[in-house]
């Protein structure tokens, strides 16, 4: 009992949050979106606050199948913010709509799902944790009930089927060889090469479809151009960090003689090229931002191939999760107040001078350039990747940030053209997406800026 108390004492953000997307739940059953929504606030905020007592812990709950490290506690401090931002955006965009209040729950039980599966310790954590944040997604993309949203959630739901099936067929080779379901006891893979290849690439079709890695991501374009605007600045951001923290729990465990160092890095060389191959020629606005994020996983990949070599990958990892969820939140905040295609943010930085600042600030950052967060973040990344001994890959990842400098500018070069008939629309996210974008702003700044000391508290 004693024991079962102490456990339950490192989940209280967990804790909290599911309760959260419960009473956010009862809210909308009693037709009271509003009081749903101001729950979900103080419960992510609540969840938020108690996550930072745990840093610095390195242990496991419940028999070691769900663990309280600093992958699953930073995750916690990066994704409820996340969380917290994508609510006001949602509110911002669907206020005084049917089942708004229904948007609220979801958003925190799909969270609640990427916690657990950046927290996993055992592989049928994975699964739960896939299936979670998986259920609550399709339901967030089939929100407007009209046909392209419709078919957006089909194919999210059979891609996402499809690859949780193959993902627990090759992990039912990795409990065959050691005899249960714990991560830590892959270190008994090392005599069973092919068993390991096998699990390795059932986790990486499961997990890499909701990263949405290179080739497992043809579901993110149309999902998100289909979903509300709200909604896919979401699934760009919580599902992909739980589920790359998630690789990063996995491939510790694995032995080196497996290879997954070289598999990884060659999906990440291939993820990052192909996704700003494809934004290249993009014009809708959430489309090129979803194979950016495509792209993004990519990089993400670096620091998770490095993990085991390299002392600079975990910061790296949280200073590049932290950064890109202020760029991307804030990026779509803005696409909820200008419109979704290339043609409708024209002239935005001529008519709302602050506006196409902070636009302009978000993408540059994603490029990479100094000295803002995005920098700081792959400047670490790199860095940890040539540590590794991986750099090639790093030289990779440098000449797809000045291919991605072609990208973004495809949206930054007409916000500064003059408005012509196209010109002019008429904002729709409100003073929620205002609040979004100006805290995105603000953390992107501040991360590329205070990053040397950043980087100080993170190698405590």
């Amino acid at each position: 009992m004693q024991e079962m108390a102490h456990d339950l004492a490192l989940m209280w953000p967990e804790i909290v949050l599911l309760l959260t997307a419960v009473a956010s739940l009862v809210c909308e059953m009693l037709r009271r979106p509003r009081a749903g929504f101001v729950v979900v606030l103080a419960g992510l905020l609540l969840a938020s606050v108690l996550s930072v007592p745990l840093l610095g812990h390195d242990s496991s709950v419940f028999d070691g199948t769900y663990r309280v490290n600093a992958l699953s506690v930073w995750a916690k401090l990066v994704l409820l913010p996340a969380t917290l931002l994508a609510a006001l955006l949602a509110r911002g965009e669907l206020a005084a709509s049917p089942r708004e209040g229904t948007v609220y729950s979801l958003l925190c039980f799909s969270t609640f799902g990427a916690l657990i599966l950046a927290g996993s310790g055992d592989t049928m954590l994975l699964v739960l944790g896939l299936l979670l944040s998986g259920l609550a997604g399709f339901a967030l993309v089939a929100w407007p009930r009209d046909a392209r949203a419709t078919e957006a959630a089909m194919k999210f739901l059979i891609y996402a089927s499809v690859c949780g099936a193959v993902m627990i067929f090759g992990l039912s080779y990795w409990f065959g060889i050691t005899g249960t379901t714990l991560l830590g006891a892959l270190g008994g893979l090392q005599q069973a090469p092919y068993a390991a290849a096998l699990g390795l690439v059932g986790v990486l079709v499961g997990l890499g479809y909701k990263a949405s890695l290179v080739p497992f991501h043809f579901w993110a374009p149309d999902a998100y151009e289909g979903a509300p605007v709200s909604v896919a600045a979401y699934l760009s951001v919580v599902p992909k960090i739980g589920a790359l923290f998630a690789l990063a729990q996995v491939v510790t465990e694995l032995p080196e003689s497996s290879g997954w160092q070289g598999i990884l890095a060659l999906v990440a060389a291939v993820t990052m090229t192909v996704a700003y191959l494809a934004a290249l020629v993009q014009e809708n606005v959430v489309r090129l931002l979803a194979y950016s994020s495509v792209a993004q996983a990519g990089y993400f990949l670096l620091a998770v191939i490095a993990l085991t070599a390299s002392t600079l990958a975990l910061p790296a990892l949280v200073v590049f999760a932290a950064a890109y969820s202020a760029m991307n939140l804030g990026a779509f905040a803005i696409v909820t107040q200008a419109g979704t295609s290339r043609e409708e943010l024209r002239g935005l930085g001529r008519r709302r001078l602050w506006t196409g600042v902070a636009m302009s600030t978000f993408l540059f950052s994603l490029t990479g350039i100094p000295p803002l967060a995005g920098f700081a973040a792959k400047f670490l990344l790199f860095g940890a990747s040539i540590e590794a001994g991986y750099l090639w890959l790093a030289v990779i990842g440098i000449i797809n940030s000045v291919l991605s400098l072609a990208v973004y500018l495809r949206i930054i070069v007409p916000m500064y053209r003059p408005v012509g008939e196209a010109g002019g629309s008429t904002p729709t996210g409100g003073k929620f997406a205002t609040i979004v974008w100006l805290v995105g702003f603000l953390a992107t700044l501040l991360i590329g800026v205070l990053a040397q000391g950043i980087l100080q508290q993170l190698q405590y």
